[in-house]
């Protein structure tokens, strides 16, 4: 089953891997799926709020 996938160099949409336009990869612009057993999710939050403390927006 092919995805529509999101060029990282023009932001153009297309079903191929790499861009038709400028030959850059594409990738998928979902996030993952959601997992309730999500082993490193303390450290994301912790690194989030360190980037946020960082800019003075907490």
């Amino acid at each position: 089953m092919k995805q529509i996938r999101r060029c990282q160099g023009c932001s153009a949409y297309t079903l191929m891997e790499r861009c038709g336009k400028c030959s850059f990869q594409a990738v998928v612009p979902k996030p993952a799926k959601y997992s309730p057993e999500d082993h490193y999710a303390a450290y994301r939050r912790k690194a989030k709020e360190e980037q946020l403390r960082a800019k003075g927006w907490l």
